[in-house]
């Protein structure tokens, strides 16, 4: 049983291309290496000695970083390619993130954030191009989760490391570290993704791209998508809060707590895919599912008192999680094909920079004015809302379908 369970894992990482094995493989560099973000906040109060007003007026520059960034990034795919795209956010993020040691005062710190932010985040659409561009289209949704994956185990390893280097070489050392592995990871780009040895899939020019400003469904889906972004990052802002304050529970407790999200989506998120992968159902179906469970998961939380339902909470978060953000990719990545693909993909990746500018801030403000049990409930009706959008979503999108037959 155990080794059907085995071979039933590992088969799920089959069929994928090499050229996707190696943008995984510099995704997880890139990431682990991104140490200094976790920190930061730590930084800019320990080690610059800011307020936490002014650390908060810092971290919306570090949003508006992420939001021209990956504008900025769809521009640039659509005009020189994602492989240039990539790599020239790898290798200028390696000279910024050395240098933003150096700035000291209040504003000199929003300067060097934002330009970080803008070039580090650049990367993002160009990432999602070239998934499209080295998967397989009957895997696409798969090659979009082991990219999750290695960003998740980057993510994971990436403060271990840093708590680290922070212990022995203080924090300029954090800066250099980053700074490195981003060059590291940007050689690696050079040399192993390079347009003349990558397998790149053939795409059809299209002579007439449609504007995606003017795609009335995918701007449907990108609000749906900054609402579940929004309700998704309370669990990684508010609920630690909650945590601690109604529950009682340590930092130790919190942090096995959080890091149950990251066990489960390696060991289950990729087999999970493959398995509603070959279900004859849309993607926006498993998008709805996935925003329903993470609501469910707020609503068990308010439901009683009890310490277990904060695993059960967790639990249903992380499936929904699993299942909603490989599809909704997958969903973006193929309704890009109608127009621009960087354009596509970068006001995908700045819905989620948008609900990081206003997530946490705002569920820290509602939780200060109204308490959890309010704000729970406000997250409840916002993945309603969400669902709502992506049902009529899928109401357009079959309706566009009939009338193109």
């Amino acid at each position: 049983m155990f080794q059907k369970i085995f071979r039933s894992y590992v088969d799920s990482f089959s069929d994928l291309r090499r050229e996707v094995w190696l943008l995984a493989l510099i995704t997880f560099i890139n990431r682990a290496g991104t140490m200094v973000i976790p920190f930061l906040s730590l930084y800019l109060t320990k080690n610059r000695g800011f307020s936490l007003e002014e650390v908060g007026w810092i971290l919306t520059f570090f949003g508006l970083g992420s939001v021209t960034g990956s504008w900025l990034g769809g521009k640039l795919v659509d005009s020189i390619g994602h492989y240039k795209t990539m790599a020239g956010s790898l290798l200028i993020s390696s000279v910024l993130f050395v240098l933003l040691q150096f700035p000291s005062s209040f504003w000199g710190i929003c300067a060097g954030i934002f330009l970080v932010m803008a070039a580090a985040d650049i990367f993002r659409p160009a990432v999602f191009v070239a998934i499209s561009a080295y998967s397989k289209p009957q895997n696409r949704t798969r090659s979009v989760t082991l990219i999750r994956l290695a960003i998740n185990l980057g993510f994971s390893a990436g403060p271990a490391i840093g708590g680290l280097i922070i212990a022995s070489a203080g924090y300029s050392g954090l800066f250099w570290v980053d700074g490195i592995t981003c060059l590291l990871a940007g050689i690696l780009l050079l040399k192993l993704l390079h347009p003349k040895k990558a397998v790149e899939n053939i795409r059809e020019v299209n002579l007439d791209p449609q504007r995606v400003l003017k795609d009335f469904p995918y701007l449907i889906f990108i609000g749906a998508m900054v609402l579940f972004g929004f309700i998704f990052l309370q669990y990684f802002s508010t609920m630690p809060l909650f945590y601690a304050q109604e529950h009682g529970l340590t930092e130790l407790e919190i942090g096995i707590l959080l890091g149950m999200n990251g066990f489960l989506i390696f060991l289950f998120e990729m087999p999970l895919i493959k398995y509603l992968e070959n279900k004859k159902v849309t993607a926006i179906f498993h998008v709805i599912i996935g925003t329903i469970l993470v609501g469910l998961s707020f609503l068990a939380i308010n439901l009683t008192g009890w310490i277990g339902v904060l695993v059960i909470g967790m639990i249903l978060m992380t499936v929904g999680e699993m299942i909603a953000f490989p599809f909704s990719n997958t969903f973006a990545l193929t309704r890009a094909d109608k127009g621009k693909q960087g354009s596509y993909m970068a006001l995908y990746s700045i819905a989620f920079s948008i609900s990081h500018i206003f997530g946490h801030n705002s569920g820290m403000q509602l939780i200060s004015k109204f308490g959890y049990v309010f704000t729970w409930n406000v997250m409840i009706a916002l993945a309603a809302v969400s669902c709502g959008l992506l049902v009529y979503l899928a109401y357009l999108l079959k309706k566009e379908t009939s009338t193109n037959i």
